[in-house]
């Protein structure tokens, strides 16, 4: 994968970095939703802000988005195997220069996908592979991790990795979430209660330190006008 990127000059330029562009480039889906929330932002979208401003951690209460890159694969062992592709990975800059990775999964209406143990049926050694480096890199080795949705956790494990490549102080998995139901939130909350925690709509809750890394979880309810984009 190619470590040069190319600054956007709109929403549609997002496209040509999906997996299925012309199939997953419609109004009301989230790849197109989520692009054109975060390129009408100048920095991050209200609702993610507000999710570090009022968690009460010490110096989230500012925060500046450095960077944001759409589409962003995150290779996980093994390496020949799929990565991680972020609906957004961005850098961020809390107060006192503290550095904060967050891997964003952007949803409307779309399921989180299979459950762990939907996922290794038929397990290949590579699947093996994953599953022994998600459990350690999560602190899961020994949780009951079949029903909870795989994505989450391989999405929580690319905020890590990123985090340990750019020497950041804080890891974050954020779901931008424009279903103005909250469909799908069970499933959240459900890997939430692996760690002990439980979240609400619009709040960061602490998972603990993840691999020696402060690791947050936040759902953020995003402005339905963008749905019409």
């Amino acid at each position: 994968m190619s470590k040069v990127y190319i600054p956007s000059s709109g929403p549609d330029d997002w496209q040509r970095f999906l997996a299925e562009p012309e199939k997953q480039w419609r109004r009301g889906f989230s790849a197109r939703t989520v692009a054109y929330s975060w390129e009408a932002a100048n920095g991050f979208p209200p609702e993610i802000e507000a999710l570090f401003v009022n968690s009460g951690v010490n110096g989230f209460q500012e925060v500046e988005l450095l960077i944001a890159i759409p589409e962003y694969k995150v290779l996980l062992p093994p390496i020949q195997g799929h990565p991680s592709q972020n609906d957004v990975f961005a850098l961020a800059k809390a107060a006192h220069g503290r550095l904060i990775a967050l891997a964003v999964e952007a949803k409307v209406s779309e399921p989180f996908g299979p459950t762990f143990d939907e996922w290794r049926a038929n397990a290949t050694p590579g699947k093996t592979e994953r599953e022994e480096f998600l459990r350690s890199k999560l602190g899961l080795k020994d949780r009951a991790i079949g029903p909870i949705r795989y994505q989450l956790m391989h999405r929580l494990a690319s905020a890590l990795l990123e985090a340990e490549r750019f020497n950041a102080d804080h890891a974050a998995l954020i779901v931008h979430s424009f279903s103005q139901q909250d469909e799908w939130f069970n499933d959240f909350s459900s890997f939430l209660a692996l760690y002990g925690a439980k979240g609400r709509i619009g709040e960061l809750v602490r998972l603990g330190v993840l691999d020696q890394i402060p690791t947050y979880a936040g759902w953020a309810r995003g402005d339905k006008r963008f749905l019409d984009s």
